[in-house]
């Protein structure tokens, strides 16, 4: 490559390093375990969420992954799946997934960027999108884990959808 060629090209940000930006500006506190991966912190209405952000070179795209901090007892798990089920059919973006072997419940979603031209805006709606699902989601979470609800009860109980506009 020539001297003149080098000059001509472009510095593309890694994509983490934009969500890196973003994080920081907002003051949440997060660790940067490598080049490829961003771990966060982001204090809920019901509890402390904790994002692992991973970009995949190969696959030019970028994971995020949210761990509740819950275990789904094997007792709890069949009426986990049936919850998981409503709720999965309900979002556009994501899914939250059931570890059988952990008994964990995750929140994940990847987006792929071509040429890895991410933008903030994109990497921080990703976020955003992964905070309010769990929010959301939550209550309802608790109340077949530790309130021994049905799904049926527990979607009645903690998902209000809204109607029409005020």
């Amino acid at each position: 490559m020539s001297l003149a060629q080098q000059e001509e090209s472009v510095v593309e940000f890694h994509p983490l390093d934009m969500l890196e930006q973003s994080v920081e500006d907002h003051g949440w506190p997060f660790e940067r375990s490598g080049r490829d991966e961003l771990n966060l912190s982001v204090a809920g209405r019901w509890c402390d969420h904790h994002f692992c952000f991973t970009w995949r070179e190969d696959m030019q795209s970028l994971h995020l992954s949210s761990a509740f901090d819950m275990r789904v007892e094997t007792a709890r798990r069949s009426e986990m799946a049936s919850l998981l089920m409503y709720i999965n059919a309900k979002l556009w973006i994501g899914h939250f997934d059931l570890f059988s072997d952990e008994g964990a419940l995750v929140f994940r979603h990847s987006m792929i960027f071509p040429d890895a031209r991410a933008s903030a805006a994109q990497c921080e709606a990703l976020l955003n999108l992964a905070v309010e699902a769990c929010e959301h989601y939550y209550p309802a979470f608790q109340f077949v884990l530790w309130g021994g609800k049905t799904a049926e009860e527990a979607v009645a109980a903690a998902v209000l959808e809204c109607a029409g506009q005020a």
